[in-house]
């Protein structure tokens, strides 16, 4: 008998299905219960060897008692249904933004401030996706040598959409009309993710701001951010200025991300070796490159980070905080 319970709610979404794949990669024995909406309740999917019907998510669901529960079914849903959860010995791994911005929610990169995951009051939140990449990359560098500033240019894919926006792309080949974005996204770039601020910003851009500074637990960090939606289906896309309190030396940089958990380098000019989204597909690591100084500013430094957005930018992350999580509980 499988020593935990746990849920997936938005098990039949692209995360969620992505949920299922991880969860069998990593081998994580459990008794599962997958859960959707109304709308994809009873279809059948075939996870850990069995074919597992899904159950509609609903007020009642967690009450036979789960130990966790992945959610990523929006964060409507989020709000309503993780509380209930929680209220029930349940802890929730959100990847909504519903609670990422909580004071009382820690909001985890394992691989950067997984100490936080014992501070959880029955919630843990999931970063956003693009946000993920970036402090997996960053944080070696800040714990060296201090970052000052941060310049985020993203180019996301559309998966970063969900279907609606896989679907953009795909039909859009055949000259189809866009139904998820304003304006077609094949053969264009749109500087537009989720809606536009007062402040001219847009909420995707806020996100990578606010969620690196809690991440890194930098309130104080200066962070800009412009992101773009280019017409790649899979992988965000990353160039990232850093401008550092501290002198550093390129060669021992590049060791330093070489040998930090989650990193894989690809940083070969000479040999065209760089990280790229048709690589990067698939994989669960943030792949590094392209890194070179940036001499218009003292301790200035470029690079490019790119990883698959639905794994480590969503269901991988989320397993790997899952995971953790139940390793505190075993040495305890």
């Amino acid at each position: 008998m499988a020593k935990y319970k746990i849920a997936v709610a938005g098990a039949t979404g692209m995360v969620g299905r992505t949920f299922l794949k991880v969860l069998e990669e990593y081998k994580l024995d459990a008794d599962y219960t997958l859960f959707s909406s109304a709308r994809s309740a009873g279809t059948e999917l075939d996870f850990m060897g069995k074919t597992h019907t899904v159950q509609e998510l609903t007020d009642t669901s967690f009450d036979s008692g789960f130990d966790i529960a992945l959610f990523s079914a929006g964060g409507d849903t989020s709000k309503h249904f993780a509380p209930i959860a929680a209220a029930k010995g349940c802890v929730v791994i959100d990847n909504s933004s519903a609670w990422r911005m909580d004071p009382e929610v820690p909001l985890v990169v394992p691989e950067v401030n997984s100490g936080d995951i014992a501070k959880h009051k029955g919630i843990i939140a999931n970063p956003n996706c693009s946000t993920i990449q970036a402090v997996v990359a960053l944080k070696p560098l800040d714990d060296k040598y201090r970052i000052k500033r941060i310049v985020y240019s993203t180019y996301q894919a559309v998966s970063g959409a969900g279907m609606g926006g896989w679907n953009d792309l795909k039909s859009g080949i055949c000259g189809e009309a866009p139904q998820k974005f304003p304006y077609p996204i094949f053969s264009n770039c749109l500087p537009h993710i989720d809606v536009f601020t007062e402040s001219g910003y847009t909420k995707e851009e806020l996100k990578m701001v606010n969620e690196t500074r809690k991440i890194l637990g930098r309130d104080d960090l200066r962070i800009t951010a412009t992101t773009v939606r280019v017409p790649v289906f899979d992988c965000h896309s990353e160039s990232i200025n850093v401008e550092f309190d501290r002198p550093f030396d390129l060669t021992e940089l590049r060791e330093l991300l070489a040998t930090s958990e989650g990193i894989v380098v690809q940083d070969d000019p000479a040999n065209n070796l760089y990280p790229m989204a048709i690589t990067a597909k698939g994989h669960n690591e943030v792949f590094v490159g392209r890194l070179r100084r940036d001499d218009s500013v003292e301790n200035g430094l470029n690079m490019w980070v790119v990883a698959d957005n639905i794994r480590k930018g969503a269901a991988t992350n989320a397993v790997q905080i899952a995971l953790r999580l139940i390793e505190l509980w075993e040495k305890n």
